[in-house]
């Protein structure tokens, strides 16, 4: 049974969301700390963190930094802060996803169902040695480079395979201009968004049915790129 930890310190809230978490075929644990969540996870195998940003021991961007020291566990970010700035540092610095306070219930059960599965097949995925990414009318072929659209084949040119490929691989989490650039040109951001945002319109002019409503990859606005978890 999947596992998810809830560190946040309003209780009324932890009760709520682990009982949607358990109603939902899924264990659910509590921390009301930062600390003591760190502590939780050092102690047990958890397929998800949610974690609040702001708490009073430890805010939820420290406890991040620390998380990602030892896993690579998803971790949905909660926070009732609206600016982007805040939610593009949560996902620069490791989260996977973000919601702000206040939420759907029924749309915080499906951030959790879409971040367990993203990771659960990208483990999978490793442990066999996946050389290929099968989706709805299209497949990347890792090692050959090669992208095959509605079973056409086209050969990308390097930066735009890079693109597509990272984003695939993370399918369903919001990556930032500033990762995509960092993974993609291995070296620091140059906070050149222009080039990223030319290479994914050209992208998409090939791979996408519709280039103006995007498929696969999709913009998510003030904070980056997401390829779309239905696919």
């Amino acid at each position: 049974m999947n596992k998810v930890l809830v560190i946040d310190d309003d209780k009324e809230l932890c009760t709520l969301l682990k009982k949607c978490i358990t109603k939902n075929n899924m264990d659910g644990e509590v921390c009301y700390s930062g600390k003591d969540g760190l502590a939780k996870i050092s102690q047990m195998d958890f397929q998800l963190i949610v974690l609040d940003v702001m708490m009073p021991d430890m805010d939820g961007f420290e406890a991040l930094k620390k998380i990602r020291e030892v896993s690579s566990v998803p971790v949905l970010m909660l926070t009732s802060k609206t600016e982007n700035s805040d939610k593009v540092y949560g996902l620069r610095i490791g989260a996977d996803d973000y919601l702000t306070k206040p939420f759907n219930i029924e749309e915080f059960i499906a951030r959790v169902v879409s971040l367990i599965r993203r990771y659960t097949i990208l483990n999978s995925s490793e442990e066999k040695g996946q050389d290929k990414l099968s989706f709805k009318g299209l497949i990347i072929e890792l090692d050959s480079r090669i992208v095959t659209v509605n079973d056409e084949k086209i050969e990308l040119p390097a930066k735009e395979f890079d693109i597509l490929s990272y984003c695939a691989r993370n399918q369903g989490k919001i990556l930032t201009k500033q990762q995509i650039y960092e993974e993609v040109w291995k070296e620091q951001y140059a906070y050149d968004d222009s080039n990223i945002m030319a290479i994914i319109s050209r992208l998409r002019k090939k791979i996408e049915p519709d280039s103006s409503h995007p498929t696969y990859i999709q913009t998510v606005k003030g904070v980056g790129y997401r390829f779309n978890r239905e696919v």
